[in-house]
Parts: C-alpha cells; sequence; structure tokens
C-alpha cells in the first residue's frame, strides 16, 4: 500500500474489516445450516501460509469464506506478506496495481469503481468503449482500483468482492480478458442495476459472465478463469484491493463511484466520449515520473481540498 498510509488509516481498516467478519458470521451461520448436501470446510496449508478456506461448494452461491479470507488477508497486510495469489498483469510491491496502456502515455487515468454500482454500469455503457481505445490506443494510461462498499450494507452480501476476485481471475489471463470480463460485467446482460445483494455472488454467474468475453474463448484460457473463479484464488487479492480502494480514494478526494482522476487531478466524471476527450484535452499533460502508488501528484492538493464530490452509492 501507500507509504502514506497512516497506522490510524491501517487500524481503522482493521476495524472495518472485524466489523464486516462479525456480520458475516451470523449470515454465514444461517447459511450453511441451509445448504443442501451439507458444508466443506477447509484450510490448506501452502508453503506455511494457511490457504482459502472453502465454505460451500454447492454450486450456485459464492464458494468462498470470507470471513477467514479477510482475516488471512489483513494478517498478510500488517506482516508484509504478499505470498497471497496475485494475478499475472498486477503489477506493484502488494499486487494491487492493475496499470494498463503505455508508459508514454499522454494522460495518466485512474478509474475508482465499484463492481455493483449502478453508476458506475452507466458510465462503463457511455464511455467505456472510449476509454478502452484509449488504453489500447497509447492515449492514456489508465489504473482500476475497485472497491466492496456494497458489501458493508445491511444485508449487502459478497458480491462486490466477488466480482474482484473474478475480475482477477480474468486478469491473470490476460489484459484483454480483464478488460473484456469488465465490460461484460457492467454490460445490461449482467449487471441489474438495483444494488441486489445478490449481484455476482453466485460463482456460477460470474463463470456464465466469462463465457461471453471473446479474450476467455481459449478452452484453456477459459479453463484457468473458471477455476481460479470457483477455488476463490483470488479472495485476498479482491479483498485488498477493496481495502485499497477505501484507503487512496480519499486522498485523490474521491467519496463516490465512478471516480476519475486524470494527472492527479480528479475531474467530474464524463458520461459521453466527447465530454472524455474534453476532460484529456483539458487536463495538464501526465509527468514523466508518475507519483508513488496511491500518492496524488503535490500540485494536485490544493485542488482536491476545494472540489465537491458525488456522494457514495449506498
Amino acid at each position: 500500500m501507500s507509504k502514506r498510509n497512516s497506522q490510524e488509516a491501517k487500524r481503522a481498516a482493521r476495524e472495518r474489516l472485524r466489523a464486516e467478519r462479525e456480520k458475516q458470521a451470523k449470515r454465514e451461520k444461517v447459511r450453511r445450516q441451509l445448504v443442501v448436501g451439507g458444508v466443506i470446510v477447509g484450510v490448506l496449508a501452502v508453503a506455511g501460509v494457511v490457504g482459502v478456506a472453502v465454505a460451500n461448494l454447492s454450486g450456485g452461491g459464492d464458494s468462498t469464506d470470507w470471513d477467514t479470507v479477510a482475516e488471512q488477508a489483513n494478517e498478510a497486510q500488517e506482516n508484509g506478506d504478499t505470498s497471497y495469489q496475485i494475478p499475472a498483469n498486477a503489477s506493484g510491491e502488494d499486487g494491487l496495481t492493475v496499470r494498463l496502456g503505455e508508459e508514454t502515455a499522454a494522460d495518466s487515468v485512474i478509474l475508482f469503481a465499484e463492481p455493483r454500482c449502478p453508476h458506475c454500469a452507466e458510465f462503463d455503457h457511455a464511455v467505456g468503449e472510449a476509454f478502452t481505445d484509449a488504453v489500447k490506443n497509447g492515449d492514456i494510461q489508465a489504473e482500476y482500483i475497485f472497491g466492496a462498499f456494497f458489501d458493508d450494507n445491511p444485508g449487502g452480501g459478497t458480491g462486490s468482492k466477488n466480482a474482484i476476485s473474478a475480475l482477477g481471475a480474468a486478469l491473470n489471463v490476460s489484459e484483454d480478458a480483464f478488460l473484456g470480463y469488465l465490460e461484460a460485467l457492467y454490460s445490461e446482460e449482467f449487471h441489474t442495476s438495483s444494488n441486489s445483494a445478490t449481484d455476482f455472488e453466485s460463482d456460477e454467474r460470474l463463470v456464465k459472465i466469462g463465457k461471453s468475453v471473446d479474450a476467455l474463448s481459449d478452452p484453456a484460457d477459459f479453463a484457468a478463469f473458471e477455476k481460479a473463479v470457483n477455488e476463490s484464488t483470488y479472495a485476498e487479492w479482491a479483498v485488498l484491493m477493496a481495502e485499497k480502494f477505501g484507503e487512496v480514494s480519499p486522498e485523490y478526494g474521491v467519496t463516490g463511484t465512478p471516480g476519475l482522476v486524470v494527472n492527479g487531478t480528479k475531474v467530474e466524471t464524463p458520461m459521453s466520449p466527447e465530454a472524455f476527450r474534453q476532460v484529456l484535452d483539458a487536463s495538464e499533460p501526465a509527468a514523466e515520473e508518475q507519483p508513488a502508488e496511491g500518492e496524488k501528484a503535490e500540485e494536485s492538493q490544493e485542488s482536491e481540498e476545494t472540489e465537491e464530490t458525488e456522494p457514495a452509492d449506498e
């Protein structure tokens, strides 16, 4: 994580995780009693590191024991341990940086998003193609940071973290698979935009979404993706990504999603390709050397303190 994150912020994050675990523990107890065919709870040791515990392999639901995952992820972060599974195309010391595009791109963009956020889906419908084209054409270098705050709502479920984990599975295959899966996730076919607690909570549904992605059409690639989703391979990574969102977004003045930061400064979220291009044209060019992960450029601090932001989706 960013070196600028204070110990107080980390302690606050741990408290949020602890509160979440308590709430989920109650829900999990009831859910386990209703699972037909029994429950499998496994804790695997790999190279001395406790693996992800599988709570339910009955199909159609979330197969991840997020209580155990949160504990493991939190412990790993405290100990500076990065032995958790990291997608092949992620970067950074902690593996939590998803940055695509050319380093020589004229503009540097950070997109803050939440998988179940209806406004994020609207943004993707309106600007997603232009945004992705700008990445692929070398016009921008984009970093993607995902939150899971919908899971924190009463009865919010675990669909957001589960979707981030699936995005990690796609990213592990290729950058194109990640971009294609993100588009499919927000598509009208798969995104209900109703903030439903069950959105993306089903591993089966997340795998089905993967079947619609061209970059996952190779049988071997899809098999690797499906295995990673069903085995919760990137669950810890997803938890830490969501925690990164909570720690980094305030540094840029981002309080809602989608949030867009261009060359270190938060901007009003554009809702058309033309508006997106105008935002890029009006922004100062990206510095040759980007700020450290999670840190905004010094010159953007003053403007971020005065800008207003959209309220977070809850």
